[in-house]
């Protein structure tokens, strides 16, 4: 039998890349998007594509009935890919910001992953991929409630490393610098939905960060495609003992030299340039 795989968020960006490069490489490809829209779009292209919001439980506990039945209850990875980012200074986020953010960026991988961990312990195998950010472990202004995500992700994802040890489960964290993906986009809509940047101590700096939000294409010289990821992917899935943390990207791979080489207040300086 083919090796199967679920997928989150894949209407667009890295998961959609993916998916269509799993599918052509003979993978038994499972596409989620939040929206039908997208799941009917992914359908027409020959993908197997379900519905899933992770923030929702119903809509987990019914994609996860939909995977097992779809696999012959035989699912070999799962790949948490869908986040958006929050922009905004923490102190102009409200604590429903923050929760929402976590809701779809932590809680639900957490309810997704964990619903699914006893399935894989039962078949002894299993490859599980976190699609986390280099503002995972390098936090920039302006990013708060996104860093704070990843931060927590990094953080959860590395216990479950330690706690599968030996359980024929690996547990792998993808660390994408800036990939050309739709993230500006969301992030934009999700920015303008909680910030009011003209009442902002902020004001200034935030038309700047709007200015970059509303280019169709970065200016970052440093940006890759999202199938800048695949090499990564298919090593997390296929390799006898995948690594713990992929970086993907120049910048990734600078920063996190960095943070181990500099002070801590030298890096925020850097950091404080690049954001």
């Amino acid at each position: 039998m083919p090796k199967s795989i679920l997928i989150t968020g894949c209407s667009s960006g890295i998961g959609y890349t993916t998916a269509h490069a799993l599918h052509k490489k003979g993978y038994f490809v499972i596409a989620s998007c939040r929206h039908m829209a997208d799941v009917e779009r992914l359908q027409a292209e020959g993908l197997t594509a379900i519905h899933l919001d992770v923030t929702d439980p119903e809509l987990i506990d019914q994609a996860i009935r939909q995977v097992m039945s779809l696999t012959n209850n035989r699912l070999d990875a799962l790949f948490n890919n869908g986040a958006y980012g929050q922009p905004g200074a923490l102190e102009d986020l409200s604590t429903q910001a923050m929760r929402e953010q976590f809701e779809t960026n932590f809680f639900g991988w957490h309810e997704l992953t964990t619903r699914l961990l006893p399935h894989f312990r039962q078949q002894g195998f299993g490859r599980i991929i976190q699609n986390s950010s280099v503002l995972g472990f390098a936090a920039m202004k302006y990013r708060g409630a996104y860093n704070a995500s990843k931060f927590a992700l990094e953080g959860w994802s590395d216990t479950l490393r330690l706690e599968l040890r030996g359980t024929g489960i690996y547990v792998s964290i993808l660390e994408p610098g800036p990939i050309e993906t739709c993230f500006r986009e969301n992030a934009l809509a999700a920015f303008l939905r909680w910030v009011q940047p003209q009442n902002s101590i902020h004001a200034l700096e935030y038309q700047q960060q709007l200015t970059r939000l509303r280019k169709e294409q970065s200016n970052n010289p440093f940006v890759l495609p999202p199938e800048a990821c695949l090499p990564a992917i298919l090593h997390a899935l296929e390799n006898p003992r995948p690594r713990l943390r992929y970086r993907i990207t120049k910048p990734t791979k600078v920063f996190a030299l960095l943070k181990r080489l500099l002070p801590g207040r030298w890096l925020d300086v850097v950091l404080n340039k690049a954001a």
